[in-house]
Formats: C-alpha cells, sequence, structure tokens
C-alpha cells in the first residue's frame, strides 16, 4: 500500500491502483503505439502489483501500530509478493510473467548481498529465464522492461507525491508540480492525460492492530487523487 502524509491524514492507495494507472498513463505514451509487443507491455504494467492484493487487504502495521507502506513491510512480505504475481500471470502470458519477474529483480537489487533474500534472487531468476525462454521473448525482454519500469516510476511519483525529478528508462525526464506529472520530452504530441487514482483518507496515528487499521480504511470513503500529465519541451 502506498501512503502519503497530509496534515492530520494518511492518504491511502493499494498497489494494485497505483498499477493500473501506471498503464493507463504509458498506453498514452506515442512512442510505445507501434512497438510489436505493446499488449504484452501494458499488461505486465497493468498487472505488475498483483501480488499485493492480500497484503493491501490485511495491511500492515509494526510494533506501535503505526501503518506500514510499501517500502517498510518485512522482507518475508516482499518475498512472498512476486512468486504469487509471477503464478497468477504465467498461464495467461509467459512473457508478461517474465517482464514481471524481471520488475522484481530490478527493484530488490539493492538486497543482492543479503543472505536472506539469496533464495529469492535464485527463485525469480530461473522463473524469470524460463518464462522468458518458454515465451521465445528472452532477447527483447530488457528492452520491453524500460517500459515496466517507466510506468511503474511514473505512477509511484504521482501517487506518492514524490518532487524530486526522475530520469526515465525511456529516455524522458519527469518531475511532479502540484498535482501536473510533467514529462520531457513530450510524449502525448501535446495533449495532456488526465489522472486519478482512488484513495483513502484515515487518521494519521496508530492503531491497535492491522485489523483496526483496516476497519479505518473500510470506513473511509473513496477519495480519488486526481491530476494530469502534460508534456514539455525541455525537462527542468
Amino acid at each position: 500500500m502506498i501512503i502519503r502524509t497530509s496534515g492530520s491524514a494518511l492518504i491511502c492507495i493499494t498497489q494494485p491502483d497505483h498499477a493500473r494507472l501506471a498503464a493507463e498513463l504509458m498506453a498514452r505514451w506515442r512512442a510505445l503505439d507501434d512497438h510489436p509487443r505493446r499488449a504484452a507491455v501494458l499488461h505486465a504494467i497493468r498487472d505488475h502489483d498483483n501480488g499485493w492484493i492480500e497484503e493491501d487487504a490485511a495491511t500492515h502495521v509494526d510494533a506501535n501500530g503505526s501503518p506500514l507502506e510499501f517500502v517498510a513491510v518485512p522482507a518475508s512480505v516482499k518475498q512472498r509478493i512476486w512468486p504469487r504475481a509471477v503464478s497468477r500471470l504465467e498461464q495467461a502470458d509467459p512473457y508478461v510473467a517474465a517482464l514481471v519477474a524481471q520488475h522484481a529483480l530490478t527493484i530488490h537489487a539493492p538486497m543482492r548481498r543479503e543472505r536472506s533474500w539469496a533464495s529469492f534472487f535464485g527463485v525469480i531468476a530461473a522463473r524469470r529465464d524460463e518464462l522468458a525462454a518458454r515465451a521465445g521473448g528472452t532477447a527483447t525482454l530488457d528492452d520491453d522492461y524500460r517500459w515496466v519500469r517507466s510506468a511503474d516510476l511514473l505512477s509511484l511519483i504521482f501517487c506518492n507525491g514524490w518532487r524530486d525529478g526522475f530520469d526515465l528508462p525511456v529516455g524522458a525526464r519527469a518531475a511532479l508540480t502540484g498535482g501536473t506529472l510533467e514529462l520531457a520530452p513530450d510524449p502525448f504530441a501535446g495533449a495532456p492525460v488526465p489522472l486519478t487514482v482512488p484513495a483513502r483518507r484515515v487518521e494519521a496515528r496508530t492503531y491497535a492492530s492491522a485489523d483496526a487499521f483496516r476497519a479505518a480504511l473500510d470506513a473511509a470513503p473513496l477519495e480519488p487523487v486526481e491530476g494530469q500529465a502534460i508534456g514539455m519541451v525541455a525537462a527542468r
């Protein structure tokens, strides 16, 4: 779950909702229009966080009762998410599953030297290679994954309200100003792209348990985070 602070409240966005926003945004990226594997790339973007469904439903809090966002959950949670996601996708499209396995390896790369992560990297790397080979896409995987990673970053910037500028693997620069995600060079041929993602606002406090945090989320009305993405002539 993505959790950002807004005054005395927490704005909470599920990982699958963030992923759907990423796919909606990348679907408007003109350079992807004629990509031979466009459908698979967008599928991987849209479903790359499906392994979080159970975790976002249960929610997580620390020992003091503070809600935990996705980067702060225990390693055991992170390690069980990705085999689940890959398994869900492989029957529909092994290449999509391989792209998601590559995503898991990429975002957790800083943990490669940790002994407690050795088994995770071995299993996921083997699954990625097997799935890519089965789909006949070993040679194209790295290039196609650039789109998945870029879309994930764009949605994370918007959902988290990150203010730093980011260089994307697809060769663009992104920065958030207010509710506007600015991209240069312009990938949208001059057309602004509306952005909206479901969110729930709860009190920023400690909770007696994950169940108590879940109950607060369930009682909170949906409050979408809205904005737009626009293309710029030059990066700032």
